[in-house]
């Protein structure tokens, strides 16, 4: 654990510890069926980003009752929800060193606890009776399953383009993240101006988010991101890295990038071989550079408030996102 990593976790350590609770007691009434497989991922080792997002803007914005700690749970609900999903979609093994939840209790079973976790984090959001923070789960359950959805229409494609992979990847994290953040501000009672900056905040931090989670795949190991290296080519998922290396590259490197896209297995030494093509290219490098664009972007929307414990520790937050092993 980073030293960053290790002072953000103690500035946070009771929110997290009031997030946790906070996300089991919602399940409590359940079926076994549904805590045991929601749990399953609960307990895998998530950072809880999404729900800490909520419970600091809406504090940065004057929420001294714990609202946004209060309604925190309903982001963790549709993460969850998108990850027993995709693990089925993009079969899966793996999901933070653990077994796919599918393998465990069946395609059906997963499929179910998912959608109850989307009705669950509607339902939640209504207990807030403010119709605004209804729109955005809303409008971000509607984003995330059209994002999946031309995603797998463009698996494969060692065409996508570059503006395709930033409609997937809003998609896919940069909504949720949004929405985490907006919602936070929207439970303050926050001015347009807290409002819109946080929501920018958000989405910045999620573009980066997943595009260091896409690095990543070509630049760690399997027990440090929890999933078998080369997991999105061998699902035919073409990231950042890939789509700079193709554009950069020439015609004899061009061909094997492209026969190992198309191919989807590969060995050890085939797939060292495509990492070194997308650091000559500058694949990986682009990517390097486009995640700490975002980031910047994101710790200037916090220009706008003053000098505090949670703007400092979602400062802290966006130095994180870049720090993730590489």
């Amino acid at each position: 654990m980073s030293s960053l990593q290790k002072k953000i976790l103690s500035m946070v350590a009771d929110d997290l510890s009031d997030i946790e609770k906070i996300i089991y007691k919602n399940l409590d009434p359940y079926l076994d069926i549904v805590k045991q497989t929601a749990e399953h991922i609960f307990l895998s080792g998530g950072k809880r980003l999404r729900p800490l997002l909520v419970t600091l803007c809406a504090r940065l914005c004057g929420d001294d009752k714990g609202l946004g700690k209060r309604f925190s749970a309903i982001f963790e609900y549709l993460h969850t929800a998108t990850l027993l999903h995709d693990d089925l979609v993009d079969g899966a093994t793996q999901r933070r060193g653990r077994d796919v939840a599918n393998t465990i209790w069946g395609n059906s079973t997963a499929v179910l606890v998912g959608d109850f976790l989307l009705a669950k984090s509607l339902e939640i959001a209504a207990e807030a009776e403010d119709i605004e923070i209804i729109k955005v789960v809303a409008h971000i359950t509607r984003e995330m399953a059209e994002g999946e959805i031309f995603q797998l229409l463009k698996r494969g494609d060692k065409n996508l383009s570059l503006d395709e992979y930033m409609m997937i990847i809003k998609g896919k994290t940069g909504v949720l993240i949004e929405g985490s953040c907006r919602t936070g501000a929207l439970i303050a009672k926050a001015d347009r101006k807290q409002e819109k900056a946080l929501t920018e905040y958000g989405f910045n931090m999620g573009m980066a988010f997943q595009m260091a989670d896409d690095l990543l795949d070509y630049t760690s190991d399997t027990a440090s991101i929890g999933k078998e290296t080369g997991a999105d080519l061998r699902e035919g998922k073409l990231t950042l890295p890939v789509i700079i290396a193709r554009k950069n590259a020439k015609e004899s490197d061009l061909l094997f990038i492209d026969k190992i896209i198309e191919k989807r297995e590969f060995s050890l030494k085939e797939f060292e071989k495509f990492v070194s093509l997308l650091e000559k290219y500058q694949g990986i490098e682009y990517t390097k550079k486009c995640i700490l664009n975002h980031i910047d972007k994101a710790k200037k929307t916090l220009d706008l408030f003053g000098n505090s414990r949670p703007k400092e520790t979602l400062m802290l937050i966006a130095d994180y996102v870049f720090e993730r092993k590489y």
